[in-house]
């Protein structure tokens, strides 16, 4: 059943014209009236809606039925990326919402290629914030992972963060799936460098500001990688339930 996020107020039994960017998506699909679709707007939960109407700039369902379904992970994972080359941000944010991730904090650092200013760090975000979208609607999640602005890692760091802060390095003297095995699920921000790592100085400093410096194991990843790998591996040893 195709999903759609509708950033709208929901109920059962509603008739409801979906908003332009919906409409013109079920259109792209060439679904016809009386298919069925599920609808999620972020607050919890889907509704199985029924397409009533579809026309060329207009396209109306009735809600039928609500579902309280969640595919949420039971601790928040934080995934705090330095910006990587290219399009490598986008692969990272839509396979981390399908893998759990709860929120995105996307980080400048000294090794970074990518510099962004205002503008272009508001496109971006925009841009980021629509590959959340388009993966939550295909992992089935109905709550949408938080995108937080760009920020440089010093300002970041700066921040008060009651998770607890894990910074990935090769330097690290214990690994991350070691480390979780011997801990309780529980909230968790992943520190993930740009190609080339973090250098010493941005590492010493995270560790000052309270990170904890582990490995993902004995292999070098890419940093398009290692973030993912991270999020897999505590789903492993956690569990989702």
């Amino acid at each position: 059943m195709p999903r759609f996020f509708c950033p709208v107020p929901l109920a059962v039994g509603q008739t409801l014209r979906l908003p332009d960017h919906v409409a013109h998506h079920v259109q792209v699909l060439r679904l016809q009236p009386g298919q069925l679709v599920t609808l999620f707007n972020g607050e919890g939960g889907e509704y199985t809606a029924s397409l009533a109407l579809i026309e060329k700039k207009h396209v109306s369902v009735e809600l039928k039925a609500f579902s309280p379904r969640e595919a949420e992970l039971p601790y928040a994972i934080t995934l705090a990326q330095a910006l990587p080359e290219g399009s490598k941000m986008d692969w990272i944010i839509e396979k981390s919402v399908e893998l759990g991730a709860a929120a995105i904090q996307p980080l400048s650092a000294q090794r970074c290629v990518v510099r962004l200013n205002s503008e272009r760090a508001e496109k971006k975000q925009a841009h980021w914030q629509g590959v959340i979208v388009a993966a939550a609607e295909q992992s089935g999640r109905n709550r949408l992972p938080l995108l937080a602005a760009p920020a440089t890692l010093g300002d970041w760091l700066a921040q008060q963060d009651l998770h607890k802060r894990v910074l990935l390095s090769p330097r690290g003297e214990q690994s991350l799936s070691d480390w979780a095995r011997h801990q309780p699920p529980q909230a968790l921000t992943l520190l993930i460098g740009p190609e080339g790592g973090f250098t010493e100085a941005e590492e010493a400093l995270a560790c000052a500001k309270g990170a904890m410096m582990l490995t993902i194991g004995r292999r070098v990843l890419r940093t398009e990688t290692a973030g993912l790998a991270a999020v897999a591996a505590l789903n492993g040893i956690w569990g989702e339930m």
